[in-house]
């Protein structure tokens, strides 16, 4: 997929690159409910960072679905993770590191405008290279 995009750099709005700094205000982890897959690798992190087993990490806040393993949510459709911020934050998933820089947001740039809307951490602190971006595209859609 990324050479997809290589090849047809100059279409893309973030071409010349985007800001991102998260903030951790939650509104990517809060709200609409969503689903975030875990890995292999990021359950081992995140026990180990949690000082707690693999099997506990599950019963307290795990699930197994049909597209395999996700974070559970509480009922109001937050990630069980947050309060008041990111409770794994240092190893959070792949799938919540890769964000805001999912496909579905840079679709075009007005949906990356409309993301920024709930999202302060756009357009602020750290620069991520149209190369960067796109790697982080890859492993959202993975």
């Amino acid at each position: 997929m990324i050479n997809k995009f290589k090849k047809d750099k100059d279409r893309y709005f973030f071409a010349n690159g985007l800001k991102f700094s998260c903030k951790q205000c939650g509104a990517c982890c809060t709200g609409t409910p969503g689903i975030v897959r875990v890995s292999r690798e990021d359950i081992k992190r995140i026990s180990e960072f949690l000082n707690i087993s693999e099997k506990e990490l599950f019963s307290q806040y795990l699930d197994k679905v049909e597209q395999g393993v996700v974070i559970r949510e509480l009922d109001n459709g937050a990630c069980i993770f947050f309060d008041k911020g990111c409770r794994i934050y240092p190893v959070r998933p792949g799938q919540c590191r890769s964000f805001p820089f999912w496909f579905k947001n840079l679709r075009n740039e007005d949906t990356w405008k409309k993301t920024a809307e709930n999202c302060p951490g756009i357009g602020q602190g750290e620069f991520f290279s149209f190369e960067e971006i796109l790697e982080l595209i890859d492993y959202s859609v993975r």
